[in-house]
């Protein structure tokens, strides 16, 4: 470790950084949850279960009424945590009861976060103890006021790229990446799927190529062996829609069962 390296506080970004570095797999694995659902006291069961179980981190997801990246179960999901009465506070303290064993990025939307005041939603988020947020309705060029409250407050503002990336934006994104990128595998929405794309390889190459952080792949991986495969090119897997389905299938313990089968996978 360098002296610069010794030096560098341990916010969220370093703390992304690390999980990365250390997580010992193939492939850092990092399940998504969704935030309230089925009820907040499953939800922190479930991702203590999920840290229990081998995740390196943890998306957490923010309900919101027009959830435009979420595929049905996760959309839902969403729906059935909102209609409870979960709201963007009762997330972030489920943020802060997992946040101490794994670092947690936040899945919200541009609305959330802007009817906060960005400054204050990176505080209040940071404060909570997430790593990151990952803001998927934020265009890239738009991006630069949530970017800097996200620097300030100590945490990542994640951003996504697509198989539709022009070779211009995926530069920019690299450019511009704080922990890691999210590389979206397929067009659409999330959701479980029988097959990877096959030009998810070369995705994965043209993030690498523009940038120094990590790329982790999110998008239709439900499977061990699709995280598996997943995990021989990228150095991230992210897997929504299985998990958050077996949150309201059978809690915490089914999560639990779903992310041990992943990290074994990926061991």
């Amino acid at each position: 470790m360098t002296d610069v390296e010794a030096a560098r506080p341990v916010d969220g970004v370093g703390r992304i950084e690390a999980a990365f570095a250390a997580h010992g797999k193939r492939a850092a694995l990092m399940p998504y949850l969704m935030g309230g659902y089925p009820s907040l006291d499953v939800s922190r069961a479930a991702c203590a279960a999920a840290a229990d179980a081998g995740a390196d981190l943890i998306e957490l997801g923010v309900p919101f009424s027009d959830p435009l990246a979420d595929g049905p179960v996760i959309h839902a999901a969403g729906t059935e945590a909102l209609a409870i009465g979960v709201r963007p506070d009762d997330v972030l303290a489920v943020c802060a009861a997992v946040a101490g064993r794994v670092p947690v990025v936040l899945m919200t939307y541009a609305n959330i976060v802007l009817a906060h005041g960005a400054d204050v939603y990176a505080d209040r988020a940071a404060a909570a103890g997430a790593a990151g947020l990952i803001v998927p309705d934020l265009p890239q060029e738009e991006a630069g006021a949530v970017r800097a409250a996200c620097d300030a407050a100590g945490i990542a503002l994640v951003p996504l790229i697509a198989p539709s990336s022009t070779a211009e934006r995926v530069a920019e994104v690299g450019a511009n990446a704080r922990g890691f990128v999210y590389a979206v595998s397929l067009a659409g929405t999330t959701g479980e799927r029988a097959e990877l794309p096959a030009e998810l390889p070369r995705l994965v190459e043209r993030a690498r190529a523009a940038t120094t952080v990590p790329v982790a792949v999110g998008f239709g991986i439900s499977t061990p062996e699709q995280a598996a495969a997943v995990g021989e090119v990228a150095d991230g897997v992210i897997v929504g829609s299985r998990i958050v389905r077996a949150a309201g299938e059978g809690g915490a313990d089914a999560v639990g069962a779903v992310v041990a089968e992943l990290a074994a996978a990926l061991g």
